[in-house]
Protein backbone atom coordinates (compact mmCIF):
# COMPACT_ATOMS: atom_id res chain seq x y z
CA UNK A 1 0.00 0.00 0.00
CA UNK A 2 1.07 3.56 -0.71
CA UNK A 3 0.42 6.69 1.32
CA UNK A 4 -3.15 6.43 2.64
CA UNK A 5 -3.79 10.10 1.76
CA UNK A 6 -3.80 9.06 -1.90
CA UNK A 7 -6.29 6.21 -1.40
CA UNK A 8 -9.87 6.32 -2.51
CA UNK A 9 -12.56 5.92 0.13
CA UNK A 10 -13.49 2.42 1.29
CA UNK A 11 -17.29 2.41 1.67
CA UNK A 12 -18.80 0.18 4.36
CA UNK A 13 -22.53 -0.42 4.70
CA UNK A 14 -23.63 -1.11 8.30
CA UNK A 15 -27.00 -2.88 8.63
CA UNK A 16 -28.73 -3.33 12.00
CA UNK A 17 -32.25 -2.60 13.24
CA UNK A 18 -30.88 -0.91 16.36
CA UNK A 19 -29.44 2.62 15.98
CA UNK A 20 -27.09 2.24 18.98
CA UNK A 21 -25.45 -0.83 17.40
CA UNK A 22 -24.77 1.13 14.19
CA UNK A 23 -23.21 4.03 16.10
CA UNK A 24 -21.05 1.67 18.17
CA UNK A 25 -19.86 -0.23 15.08
CA UNK A 26 -18.97 2.96 13.21
CA UNK A 27 -16.95 4.28 16.18
CA UNK A 28 -15.14 0.97 16.41
CA UNK A 29 -14.14 0.90 12.73
CA UNK A 30 -13.58 4.61 12.00
CA UNK A 31 -10.37 5.35 10.09
CA UNK A 32 -9.11 7.72 7.42
CA UNK A 33 -10.37 6.85 3.94
CA UNK A 34 -13.38 4.98 5.28
CA UNK A 35 -16.95 6.10 4.66
CA UNK A 36 -19.92 4.56 6.46
CA UNK A 37 -23.51 4.24 5.27
CA UNK A 38 -26.10 2.99 7.74
CA UNK A 39 -29.37 1.10 7.22
CA UNK A 40 -31.94 0.16 9.86
CA UNK A 41 -33.63 -2.66 7.88
CA UNK A 42 -33.01 -5.21 5.16
CA UNK A 43 -35.22 -3.38 2.68
CA UNK A 44 -33.39 -0.09 3.27
CA UNK A 45 -30.06 -1.88 2.86
CA UNK A 46 -31.08 -3.29 -0.54
CA UNK A 47 -32.12 0.15 -1.80
CA UNK A 48 -28.83 1.70 -0.61
CA UNK A 49 -26.70 -0.97 -2.27
CA UNK A 50 -28.42 -0.50 -5.63
CA UNK A 51 -27.81 3.28 -5.42
CA UNK A 52 -24.17 2.90 -4.30
CA UNK A 53 -22.31 0.34 -6.44
CA UNK A 54 -18.99 1.49 -4.91
CA UNK A 55 -19.75 -0.23 -1.56
CA UNK A 56 -16.80 -2.48 -0.67
CA UNK A 57 -18.10 -4.31 2.43
CA UNK A 58 -21.43 -4.96 4.17
CA UNK A 59 -21.60 -5.58 7.93
CA UNK A 60 -24.97 -7.32 8.10
CA UNK A 61 -26.96 -8.14 11.22
CA UNK A 62 -28.67 -11.52 10.96
CA UNK A 63 -31.63 -11.00 13.30
CA UNK A 64 -33.83 -8.23 11.89
CA UNK A 65 -37.63 -7.99 11.64
CA UNK A 66 -39.44 -8.36 8.30
CA UNK A 67 -36.31 -9.36 6.34
CA UNK A 68 -33.42 -11.06 8.12
CA UNK A 69 -29.77 -10.91 7.10
CA UNK A 70 -29.85 -14.27 5.36
CA UNK A 71 -32.57 -13.09 2.97
CA UNK A 72 -30.78 -9.80 2.29
CA UNK A 73 -27.58 -11.69 1.42
CA UNK A 74 -29.45 -14.12 -0.83
CA UNK A 75 -30.99 -11.24 -2.84
CA UNK A 76 -27.66 -9.43 -3.16
CA UNK A 77 -25.86 -12.55 -4.35
CA UNK A 78 -28.55 -13.22 -6.98
CA UNK A 79 -27.95 -9.82 -8.62
CA UNK A 80 -24.93 -9.65 -10.99
CA UNK A 81 -24.37 -6.00 -10.00
CA UNK A 82 -24.08 -6.74 -6.27
CA UNK A 83 -23.03 -10.37 -5.99
CA UNK A 84 -19.31 -9.61 -5.60
CA UNK A 85 -19.69 -7.35 -2.55
CA UNK A 86 -18.16 -8.95 0.55
CA UNK A 87 -20.58 -9.62 3.42
CA UNK A 88 -19.73 -10.19 7.09
CA UNK A 89 -22.63 -11.46 9.18
CA UNK A 90 -22.87 -9.93 12.63
CA UNK A 91 -24.98 -12.24 14.79
CA UNK A 92 -26.03 -12.97 18.34
CA UNK A 93 -27.07 -16.49 17.31
CA UNK A 94 -24.92 -19.27 18.65
CA UNK A 95 -22.23 -20.52 16.28
CA UNK A 96 -23.72 -23.94 15.81
CA UNK A 97 -22.75 -25.50 12.53
CA UNK A 98 -26.26 -25.18 11.01
CA UNK A 99 -26.22 -21.36 11.32
CA UNK A 100 -22.67 -21.02 10.08
CA UNK A 101 -23.33 -23.20 7.03
CA UNK A 102 -26.57 -21.35 6.27
CA UNK A 103 -24.71 -18.05 6.35
CA UNK A 104 -21.98 -19.24 4.02
CA UNK A 105 -24.61 -20.75 1.76
CA UNK A 106 -26.28 -17.35 1.41
CA UNK A 107 -23.00 -15.70 0.45
CA UNK A 108 -21.33 -14.54 3.66
CA UNK A 109 -17.54 -14.43 3.64
CA UNK A 110 -17.14 -14.28 7.44
CA UNK A 111 -18.95 -14.23 10.79
CA UNK A 112 -18.63 -11.96 13.81
CA UNK A 113 -20.26 -13.02 17.06
CA UNK A 114 -22.01 -10.53 19.35
CA UNK A 115 -20.82 -9.10 21.70
CA UNK A 116 -18.09 -8.01 19.30
CA UNK A 117 -14.44 -8.29 20.16
CA UNK A 118 -13.05 -4.89 19.15
CA UNK A 119 -9.59 -6.07 18.04
CA UNK A 120 -10.91 -9.06 16.09
CA UNK A 121 -13.57 -6.92 14.37
CA UNK A 122 -11.04 -4.23 13.42
CA UNK A 123 -8.55 -6.79 12.15
CA UNK A 124 -11.09 -8.62 9.98
CA UNK A 125 -12.43 -5.41 8.42
CA UNK A 126 -8.86 -4.27 7.67
CA UNK A 127 -8.20 -7.55 5.85
CA UNK A 128 -11.31 -7.12 3.71
CA UNK A 129 -10.37 -3.51 2.95
CA UNK A 130 -6.95 -4.63 1.70
CA UNK A 131 -8.51 -7.38 -0.41
CA UNK A 132 -10.96 -4.86 -1.89
CA UNK A 133 -8.16 -2.47 -2.81
CA UNK A 134 -6.04 -5.25 -4.33
CA UNK A 135 -9.02 -6.38 -6.42
CA UNK A 136 -9.55 -2.82 -7.64
CA UNK A 137 -5.88 -2.54 -8.56
CA UNK A 138 -6.12 -5.78 -10.55
CA UNK A 139 -9.30 -4.57 -12.28
CA UNK A 140 -7.68 -1.23 -13.16
CA UNK A 141 -4.60 -3.03 -14.47
CA UNK A 142 -6.76 -5.33 -16.60
CA UNK A 143 -8.70 -2.32 -17.97
CA UNK A 144 -5.42 -0.55 -18.78
CA UNK A 145 -4.15 -3.64 -20.59
CA UNK A 146 -7.34 -3.83 -22.64
CA UNK A 147 -6.98 -0.17 -23.61
CA UNK A 148 -3.30 -0.68 -24.49
CA UNK A 149 -4.12 -3.73 -26.62
CA UNK A 150 -6.82 -1.76 -28.44
CA UNK A 151 -4.39 1.11 -29.09
CA UNK A 152 -1.85 -1.41 -30.35
CA UNK A 153 -4.40 -2.90 -32.77
CA UNK A 154 -5.20 0.60 -34.05
CA UNK A 155 -1.51 1.43 -34.36
CA UNK A 156 -0.74 -1.75 -36.32
CA UNK A 157 -3.66 -1.11 -38.70
CA UNK A 158 -2.57 2.46 -39.44
CA UNK A 159 1.08 1.47 -39.83
CA UNK A 160 0.11 -1.21 -42.36
CA UNK A 161 -1.99 1.31 -44.28
CA UNK A 162 0.73 3.99 -44.13
CA UNK A 163 3.35 1.62 -45.53
CA UNK A 164 1.08 0.06 -48.14
CA UNK A 165 0.18 3.34 -49.87
CA UNK A 166 3.72 4.44 -50.82
CA UNK A 167 4.69 0.86 -51.65
CA UNK A 168 1.80 0.65 -54.10
CA UNK A 169 2.97 3.93 -55.61
CA UNK A 170 6.53 2.66 -56.06
CA UNK A 171 5.27 -0.61 -57.58
CA UNK A 172 3.05 1.30 -60.01
CA UNK A 173 5.94 3.57 -61.01
CA UNK A 174 8.26 0.62 -61.65
CA UNK A 175 5.54 -1.16 -63.66
CA UNK A 176 5.13 1.98 -65.77
CA UNK A 177 8.88 2.10 -66.34
CA UNK A 178 8.86 -1.52 -67.47
CA UNK A 179 5.95 -1.02 -69.88
CA UNK A 180 7.40 2.11 -71.47
CA UNK A 181 10.83 0.54 -71.69
CA UNK A 182 9.43 -2.50 -73.52
CA UNK A 183 7.46 -0.47 -76.08
CA UNK A 184 10.40 1.93 -76.61
CA UNK A 185 8.41 5.06 -75.67
CA UNK A 186 10.60 5.98 -72.67
CA UNK A 187 13.03 8.86 -73.11
CA UNK A 188 16.19 9.26 -71.03
CA UNK A 189 14.72 12.35 -69.35
CA UNK A 190 11.54 10.49 -68.38
CA UNK A 191 13.58 7.54 -67.14
CA UNK A 192 15.68 9.81 -64.90
CA UNK A 193 12.53 11.56 -63.64
CA UNK A 194 10.77 8.30 -62.77
CA UNK A 195 13.88 6.85 -61.13
CA UNK A 196 14.39 10.02 -59.09
CA UNK A 197 10.78 9.91 -57.89
CA UNK A 198 11.04 6.22 -56.98
CA UNK A 199 14.33 6.76 -55.16
CA UNK A 200 12.98 9.67 -53.11
CA UNK A 201 9.88 7.67 -52.23
CA UNK A 202 12.02 4.73 -51.15
CA UNK A 203 14.17 6.95 -48.91
CA UNK A 204 11.05 8.52 -47.44
CA UNK A 205 9.55 5.08 -46.79
CA UNK A 206 12.76 3.98 -45.06
CA UNK A 207 12.67 7.07 -42.82
CA UNK A 208 9.01 6.41 -42.06
CA UNK A 209 9.79 2.85 -40.95
CA UNK A 210 12.57 4.17 -38.69
CA UNK A 211 10.19 6.73 -37.14
CA UNK A 212 7.48 4.11 -36.62
CA UNK A 213 9.90 1.73 -34.91
CA UNK A 214 11.14 4.52 -32.67
CA UNK A 215 7.57 5.58 -31.89
CA UNK A 216 6.49 2.03 -31.04
CA UNK A 217 9.16 1.74 -28.34
CA UNK A 218 7.95 4.79 -26.45
CA UNK A 219 5.05 5.51 -24.15
CA UNK A 220 2.82 8.53 -24.82
CA UNK A 221 4.83 10.63 -22.34
CA UNK A 222 8.08 9.68 -24.08
CA UNK A 223 6.92 10.36 -27.62
CA UNK A 224 8.85 13.28 -29.04
CA UNK A 225 7.19 16.63 -29.50
CA UNK A 226 9.10 18.33 -32.30
CA UNK A 227 8.85 21.27 -34.64
CA UNK A 228 6.84 20.22 -37.68
CA UNK A 229 6.69 22.12 -40.96
CA UNK A 230 3.23 21.05 -42.15
CA UNK A 231 3.74 22.59 -45.60
CA UNK A 232 6.78 20.41 -46.17
CA UNK A 233 5.06 17.35 -44.67
CA UNK A 234 2.04 17.59 -47.00
CA UNK A 235 4.24 18.20 -50.07
CA UNK A 236 6.22 15.04 -49.22
CA UNK A 237 3.01 13.04 -48.79
CA UNK A 238 1.76 14.20 -52.20
CA UNK A 239 4.98 13.00 -53.82
CA UNK A 240 5.07 9.78 -51.82
CA UNK A 241 1.59 8.68 -52.91
CA UNK A 242 2.29 9.06 -56.67
CA UNK A 243 -1.11 10.52 -57.64
CA UNK A 244 -2.00 9.77 -61.27
CA UNK A 245 -1.59 12.57 -63.81
CA UNK A 246 -5.39 12.92 -63.92
CA UNK A 247 -5.42 14.17 -60.31
CA UNK A 248 -4.11 17.59 -59.40
CA UNK A 249 -2.86 18.16 -55.85
CA UNK A 250 -2.82 21.58 -54.26
CA UNK A 251 -2.07 23.30 -50.93
CA UNK A 252 -4.34 26.26 -50.23
CA UNK A 253 -2.32 29.11 -48.73
CA UNK A 254 0.61 28.62 -46.35
CA UNK A 255 0.52 25.74 -43.86
CA UNK A 256 1.85 26.37 -40.32
CA UNK A 257 5.00 25.27 -38.53
CA UNK A 258 4.47 24.32 -34.89
CA UNK A 259 5.48 21.83 -32.19
CA UNK A 260 3.54 18.55 -32.05
CA UNK A 261 3.89 14.77 -32.31
CA UNK A 262 4.86 14.50 -35.94
CA UNK A 263 4.01 10.87 -36.68
CA UNK A 264 0.39 11.13 -35.53
CA UNK A 265 -0.29 14.23 -37.60
CA UNK A 266 1.41 12.60 -40.58
CA UNK A 267 -0.77 9.50 -40.19
CA UNK A 268 -3.97 11.55 -40.34
CA UNK A 269 -2.89 13.56 -43.38
CA UNK A 270 -1.50 10.58 -45.28
CA UNK A 271 -4.61 8.47 -44.81
CA UNK A 272 -7.02 11.25 -45.77
CA UNK A 273 -4.99 12.26 -48.84
CA UNK A 274 -4.54 8.62 -49.86
CA UNK A 275 -8.31 8.02 -49.69
CA UNK A 276 -9.02 11.23 -51.63
CA UNK A 277 -6.73 10.06 -54.43
CA UNK A 278 -7.79 6.42 -54.36
CA UNK A 279 -11.56 7.04 -54.54
CA UNK A 280 -11.58 9.97 -56.97
CA UNK A 281 -13.80 9.18 -59.95
CA UNK A 282 -13.41 12.36 -62.04
CA UNK A 283 -11.56 12.68 -65.36
CA UNK A 284 -9.86 15.74 -63.85
CA UNK A 285 -9.48 15.01 -60.15
CA UNK A 286 -8.52 17.52 -57.48
CA UNK A 287 -7.20 17.04 -53.94
CA UNK A 288 -6.69 20.18 -51.85
CA UNK A 289 -5.24 20.60 -48.38
CA UNK A 290 -5.62 23.73 -46.29
CA UNK A 291 -5.77 25.20 -42.82
CA UNK A 292 -7.69 27.72 -40.71
CA UNK A 293 -5.92 29.05 -37.63
CA UNK A 294 -7.89 29.24 -34.39
CA UNK A 295 -6.77 30.69 -31.01
CA UNK A 296 -5.59 27.36 -29.54
CA UNK A 297 -5.64 25.02 -32.53
CA UNK A 298 -5.40 24.61 -36.28
CA UNK A 299 -8.37 23.37 -38.26
CA UNK A 300 -6.92 21.36 -41.15
CA UNK A 301 -8.94 20.06 -44.07
CA UNK A 302 -8.54 17.66 -47.00
CA UNK A 303 -10.95 18.37 -49.86
CA UNK A 304 -11.62 16.40 -53.03
CA UNK A 305 -13.95 16.56 -56.02
CA UNK A 306 -14.61 12.82 -55.92
CA UNK A 307 -17.91 10.90 -55.80
CA UNK A 308 -19.01 12.32 -52.47
CA UNK A 309 -20.82 10.38 -49.75
CA UNK A 310 -24.55 10.13 -49.11
CA UNK A 311 -25.95 11.16 -45.72
CA UNK A 312 -26.59 7.48 -44.94
CA UNK A 313 -22.99 6.69 -45.80
CA UNK A 314 -21.74 9.57 -43.64
CA UNK A 315 -23.71 8.29 -40.65
CA UNK A 316 -21.93 4.93 -40.74
CA UNK A 317 -18.54 5.97 -42.08
CA UNK A 318 -16.88 6.62 -38.71
CA UNK A 319 -18.27 3.48 -37.10
CA UNK A 320 -15.78 0.68 -36.69
CA UNK A 321 -16.25 -1.59 -39.74
CA UNK A 322 -18.93 0.72 -41.13
CA UNK A 323 -19.12 0.42 -44.92
CA UNK A 324 -19.44 3.07 -47.59
CA UNK A 325 -20.39 1.56 -50.95
CA UNK A 326 -18.30 4.04 -53.00
CA UNK A 327 -15.76 1.89 -54.91
CA UNK A 328 -12.17 2.94 -55.46
CA UNK A 329 -10.50 3.05 -58.85
CA UNK A 330 -9.38 -0.52 -58.19
CA UNK A 331 -12.90 -1.67 -57.27
CA UNK A 332 -12.32 -1.78 -53.50
CA UNK A 333 -15.13 -0.78 -51.18
CA UNK A 334 -14.26 1.74 -48.48
CA UNK A 335 -14.71 0.64 -44.86
CA UNK A 336 -14.79 2.86 -41.80
CA UNK A 337 -11.96 1.07 -39.99
CA UNK A 338 -9.30 3.57 -41.05
CA UNK A 339 -11.49 6.64 -40.54
CA UNK A 340 -12.62 5.40 -37.13
CA UNK A 341 -8.99 5.14 -36.06
CA UNK A 342 -8.13 8.56 -37.50
CA UNK A 343 -11.05 9.99 -35.53
CA UNK A 344 -9.56 8.44 -32.36
CA UNK A 345 -6.14 9.95 -33.16
CA UNK A 346 -7.64 13.41 -33.57
CA UNK A 347 -9.72 13.11 -30.40
CA UNK A 348 -6.60 12.05 -28.47
CA UNK A 349 -5.25 15.53 -29.28
CA UNK A 350 -8.45 17.10 -27.94
CA UNK A 351 -9.80 17.90 -31.40
CA UNK A 352 -12.86 16.97 -33.42
CA UNK A 353 -13.24 15.21 -36.76
CA UNK A 354 -16.07 16.18 -39.13
CA UNK A 355 -17.13 15.67 -42.72
CA UNK A 356 -18.99 17.76 -45.28
CA UNK A 357 -19.93 15.90 -48.46
CA UNK A 358 -22.24 16.21 -51.45
CA UNK A 359 -22.83 13.15 -53.66
CA UNK A 360 -21.40 13.70 -57.11
CA UNK A 361 -19.54 16.87 -56.04
CA UNK A 362 -16.96 15.80 -53.45
CA UNK A 363 -16.03 15.65 -49.78
CA UNK A 364 -14.14 17.76 -47.25
CA UNK A 365 -12.72 16.19 -44.10
CA UNK A 366 -11.97 18.66 -41.28
CA UNK A 367 -9.96 17.94 -38.13
CA UNK A 368 -8.70 20.12 -35.27
CA UNK A 369 -5.12 19.83 -34.04
CA UNK A 370 -4.22 21.71 -30.86
CA UNK A 371 -1.03 23.77 -30.73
Amino acid sequence: MTNTDSLTDFVILLVDDREENLISLEEMLAQNNRVFIKALSGNEALKIVLRNPQIGLIMLDVQMPEMDGFEVARILKSNPKTRDISIIFVTALNKEQQYVLKGYGEGAVDYLQKPLDIRVTQAKVSVFEKLYRYQNQLKNTADALRRTNKQLENFVYIVAHDLKSPLNGIISMLSLLEMQYEDGSLSKEEFREYMDMSQKATYHLSNMITEILDYSRKSLAEQTVEEVNVQEMVEQIFKLLFPPRTIKTNIQGQMPTFFTRKLKLQQVFQNLISNAIKYNDKAEGLVEVGCHEMPNAYEFYVRDNGPGITQEGQDSLFELFGVNDTPSQTGDVKTGVGLNILKVLVEEQGGKFRLESTPGVGSTFYFDWYK
